[in-house]
């Protein structure tokens, strides 16, 4: 795949996490800032967000929010973002999202990171996105949720192919080279989907 010029990263808002994360997503935004890749976030002023947003903005880099018209009522946006899209819900949140970039990377989250990497995972499966997606592995925190996507295609609740759909880096130096070296995705696969 050519170079991505965006690169959505979904992460966690919690700031009580243990900092090998955060030191993580602060080095991935510097990193994608260093590479001239703009970071796309869900804009948040916390957590795993607000150190990928700071790790870009602080090293040259162009950090875009998405964040819907709720969050930024109760002051939840990073005060800096180079560009600020404001949506109407959660769900045109992450449609915007995928929209503006180029891949995704997964960094360690919650319930609301591991529902976008689903959904995106899900898109890919139907042929709605078709650009790489990379679970960033910090501190083997994703091993379970990765164990259980491959126990769906062993099992054939996802067909042999859609294995290919992510893949899995350990640093962001990596993610950043899977992205590089996936091509993009052929949506005439979800014709054979159960193959």
């Amino acid at each position: 795949m050519p170079k991505a010029k965006s690169i959505c990263v979904y992460c966690a808002s919690s700031s009580r996490v243990n900092p090998c994360y955060s030191d993580a997503a602060y080095s991935l935004g510097a990193l994608l800032a260093q590479k001239g890749i703009t970071l796309i976030t869900g804009a948040g002023c916390q957590g795993l967000m607000r150190a990928v947003e700071d790790g870009a903005l602080e090293n040259g880099g162009k950090a875009v929010g998405v964040i819907p018209a709720f969050m930024v009522e109760q002051n939840w946006q990073h005060p800096s973002m180079s560009e600020l899209h404001i949506t109407e819900d959660m769900h045109s949140r992450k449609q915007k999202m995928a929209q503006l970039s180029e891949a995704v990377i997964a960094l360690p989250g919650g319930c609301g990171t591991m529902e976008e990497l689903c959904e995106i995972i899900t898109w890919k499966q139907l042929g709605l996105y078709l650009n790489p997606i990379v679970i960033l592995n910090i501190n083997g925190y994703y091993d379970a949720l990765i164990q259980q996507l491959e126990r769906a295609v062993e099992e054939q609740f996802m067909g042999k192919i859609h294995s290919k759909i992510w893949s899995v880096a350990s640093t962001p130096e990596e993610a950043l080279q899977q992205i590089e070296e996936t091509p993009v995705w052929n949506p005439e696969i979800r014709k054979y989907a159960a193959l």
